[in-house]
C-alpha cells in the first residue's frame, strides 16, 4: 500500500477533526480571494481611469516638458508631421492617436470670473479615449461647432454656468498677449477626480488653438488595444522611430500616474500583512489538531516503530497528512471563493464616494491568475510546514514509551 493511500485513509478516519481542518483552510482561501479580488479590481478601476480620463497608454511629447512644460508651455510643441501621426496610428494594436493642447486662463459668466485649465481636444476621437468622463448634463462635445466648450461639474457650480450658457475664455498667447473667445456650454462631466472637476474644461483642438494662438499641441496620446502590452509598444515605438528618439519622448501612463502607483504600493502591503495573518491563523490551528491527532494515534506509531517501520517513514507519512489536508482545503476553497467571486460582482458591491470623489461606484472582485495562484499557494504552504513539527514528534516517539498506550 502506497504512503499517498495510507496518509489518505489516516485523514478520513477522525471526519469531525478532519471536516474542521479543511474548513479553517478552505475559509483562509475565500478570504484571500475576496480581499485580493476586490483589491485588484480597485488597481484596475484606478489604472483605466487614469488611462481613459487624461493620460492614455503612452504620450508623444518633446523631451524636457515635464520638467518644464508648465512654465512655458508653447516651447514644447509637437512638429506638425502627419505622416508620423499616421504612422503610429497604422501600427498593429494601436486603437488611435489623438491630440491634446494644454493650456491656462481665466473664464467669466455673468459677473463672475475664475481660472480654469483647459484641454483642447479631437472631439470625435476623445469620446472613445475618455470613457471614464462621464458627462452629467447636456451634451459632450460634438465636433460640429468650434466654438463649444464642456465644463467640470466644479467648475460649472462655481461660475453658475448650464449647458447653452455662454462663456468668455481668457488667455495669454504663445506670443505673450493676450486673447479671448467666445464659446457655448454644451455639457458638463464629471470624472474620477474632484479637483480635476474643480477648475477643468475642454474644448475643440482648433478653438484651444485659436485661444493661444498656435498651430500644433504639446501631446499626442496613444490608446492601445490591451494596456498590459504598454512597454511592449513602448519599445517597439522606440526602436521604430529611432531617429525621432531625440526630439520626441515617449513616456507611458503609469511614470506620471503617481497616486496610482502609491496606492499600489500601501494595498499591495497591507494585502501581505493579510497574507501573513491568515497564514499564522492555519499554521496554529493545522498544527495544534495534528499534534492532537499524534498523541492520539501515539499506541499505533509505537506499534509501526516496533515491527520495523523506519522513523523517517513515519515522519513523511504524517507530512503527507499534512500536505493532504491543505491541498484538499485549498482547492475547496479556491471553487468556493471563485463562485462567490463571481456572484458579489454580478449583484456589485455598493461603496461610498472615495476622498477626491462626489459620486460612490458599484466594486467588484477581479479574478485573475495570480489572485488564484496566490489564494492557493499560501494556505498549502502554511498548511504543509503546519505539518512538519507533528510529523517529527511522532518520528522521535520512544518505543516502548509509545507501546504502553496500547496497554
Amino acid at each position: 500500500m502506497g504512503n499517498l493511500q495510507i496518509a489518505s485513509r489516516n485523514v478520513i478516519r477522525n471526519q469531525r477533526r478532519t471536516l474542521v481542518a479543511l474548513f479553517i483552510i478552505a475559509i483562509g482561501v475565500i478570504s484571500l480571494i475576496l480581499a485580493d479580488g476586490f483589491i485588484q479590481w480597485i488597481f484596475w478601476g484606478m489604472r483605466e481611469a487614469t488611462i481613459q480620463s487624461q493620460s492614455g497608454h503612452i504620450q508623444i511629447m518633446k523631451p524636457g516638458y515635464l520638467k518644464a512644460g508648465a512654465a512655458n508651455p508653447y516651447a514644447y510643441i509637437l512638429p506638425g508631421d502627419s505622416s508620423l501621426y499616421n504612422a503610429i496610428e497604422s501600427i498593429p494594436g494601436v486603437k488611435l492617436v489623438t491630440p491634446r493642447l494644454l493650456t491656462t486662463g481665466l473664464i467669466s459668466h455673468n459677473e463672475i470670473t475664475i481660472a480654469f485649465m483647459a484641454e483642447g481636444v479631437d472631439p470625435r476621437k476623445d469620446e472613445e479615449l475618455s470613457k471614464a468622463v462621464r458627462i452629467a448634463a447636456g451634451s459632450n462635445l460634438t465636433g460640429n461647432s468650434l466654438k463649444e466648450v464642456i465644463l467640470g461639474r466644479g467648475l460649472a457650480r462655481n461660475l453658475n454656468a448650464e449647458p447653452g450658457d455662454t462663456v468668455v475664455l481668457l488667455a495669454t498667447t504663445s506670443n505673450g498677449g493676450i486673447n479671448a473667445v467666445e464659446a457655448k456650454v454644451s455639457g458638463i462631466f464629471v470624472s474620477t477626480n474632484q479637483a480635476y472637476d474643480d477648475a477643468s474644461l475642454r474644448l475643440p483642438i482648433e478653438l484651444a488653438q485659436t485661444l493661444v494662438r498656435v498651430t500644433g499641441v504639446q501631446l499626442w496620446l496613444i490608446l492601445l488595444h490591451d494596456t498590459e502590452r504598454t512597454d511592449d509598444f513602448l519599445t517597439q515605438l522606440r526602436t521604430r522611430f529611432p531617429a525621432m528618439t531625440n526630439n520626441l519622448e515617449f513616456v507611458p501612463w503609469y511614470q506620471q500616474a503617481d497616486f496610482y502607483n502609491k496606492t499600489v504600493a500601501l494595498f499591495s502591503q497591507q494585502m501581505d500583512i493579510l497574507r501573513i495573518i491568515i497564514g499564522c491563523i492555519i499554521v496554529l490551528s493545522i498544527s495544534n489538531m495534528l499534534i492532537m491527532n499524534v498523541l492520539e494515534r501515539t499506541g499505533e506509531i509505537g506499534t509501526m516503530l516496533a515491527i520495523g517501520l523506519k522513523r523517517r517513514k513515519v515522519l513523511l507519512l504524517f507530512s503527507i497528512e499534512g500536505l493532504l489536508l491543505g491541498l484538499t482545503g485549498a482547492s475547496l476553497g479556491l471553487v468556493i471563493g471563485y463562485g462567490l467571486a463571481e456572484l458579489i460582482s454580478t449583484i456589485g458591491i455598493p461603496m461610498p464616494p472615495p476622498p477626491g470623489m462626489e459620486e460612490g461606484y458599484t466594486g467588484e472582485i477581479r479574478i485573475t491568475s495570480k489572485v488564484l495562484v496566490s489564494a492557493f499557494l499560501v494556505p498549502l504552504t502554511t498548511t504543509a510546514l503546519a505539518g512538519l513539527y507533528p510529523a517529527w514528534k511522532a518520528s522521535r516517539m520512544q518505543i516502548i514509551d509509545a507501546l504502553r498506550h496500547n496497554i
